[in-house]
């Protein structure tokens, strides 16, 4: 049995200079695109938990590029269909957001009981196709992060 999750994770989205961003496909409910996400593990930093599960769900290793704290919290509902992986009583999650630039689109190794599929879309597209509402926001971004940081 898996230990229960802490209601404290980070979402990472995987993404070029030009603005193609990674998605990849739940396992667990087909249809359902985001880009990486997990809770942190024990007393790991967020910085840590960000590696983590870029290297568990995509076989990157974000010491070789770029990875940023976007210094972005979000704090939401967990879906109902979730909460039983996390202690009893618990209905919310503290969500932080992290961005991983690549040089190009890059070839993941999938984590195959985790995610099904994965695809490199235009930013715009991968916005419309994630189910979730802070993924969507923090896809939006993408433009003016990667002008801010060109200037």
């Amino acid at each position: 049995m898996k230990p229960l999750k802490q209601p404290v994770s980070v979402l990472v989205v995987i993404y070029t200079a030009d603005l193609r961003v990674l998605l990849i496909e739940r396992a667990d409910k087909p249809g359902y695109w985001q880009s990486v996400t997990g809770s942190r593990e024990g007393e790991e930093s967020l910085g840590a938990t960000a590696a983590r599960e870029v290297l568990e769900e995509t076989g990157l290793d974000v010491a070789r590029y770029a990875l940023s704290d976007w210094q972005q919290q979000n704090h939401y509902e967990i879906y109902e269909h979730w909460r039983h992986r996390y202690p009893p009583g618990t209905t919310h999650n503290t969500e932080h957001v992290f961005g991983l630039m690549l040089p190009a689109p890059l070839p993941v190794v999938l984590a195959p009981d985790e995610h099904l599929a994965s695809c490199w879309l235009p930013w715009e597209e991968a916005a419309t196709k994630v189910f979730s509402p802070s993924n969507a926001e923090a896809i939006r971004q993408l433009p003016d992060r990667v002008a801010a940081c060109v200037r």
